[in-house]
């Protein structure tokens, strides 16, 4: 009885070794969202994410040197051509944020608007 004890308890533990418990969702990995920034644009210029998921936000220029500035949700990041640039943001709030390139790129640079939905 007790050589059946130790090979059932070894059993459940290879189980759970190969069936380990699934990860909560403040431990997945960041889903990921590509922006291409060009003169005088962002592509695509509005996004929606969900209250406290985790996205990572993969900035590419196409051109020349940009950023992407939207301050309510601490987000400044330079981004330079053939250097595409990761920023991982977890919006705490429902809303709408208003972004900008924030790297003077040319005469149409202030038409270079950027918003972050967030949803519940």
């Amino acid at each position: 009885m007790k050589h059946m004890t130790y090979t059932l308890l070894a059993l459940l533990m290879l189980g759970a070794i190969a069936h380990p418990p699934s990860r909560s969702f403040a431990q997945q990995p960041a889903r990921s969202i590509e922006i291409h920034a060009r003169r005088f644009q962002f592509e695509p210029s509005e996004i929606t994410l969900k209250k406290g998921e985790p996205v990572t936000l993969r900035l590419i220029s196409d051109d020349v040197p940009h950023s992407l500035v939207v301050r309510d949700l601490k987000i400044n990041q330079e981004i330079k051509k053939d250097h595409p640039a990761e920023i991982t943001v977890t919006p705490e709030s429902a809303g709408d944020y208003r972004g900008q390139c924030g790297r003077f790129c040319g005469s149409g640079h202030g038409k270079m608007k950027f918003t972050i939905h967030v949803t519940e």
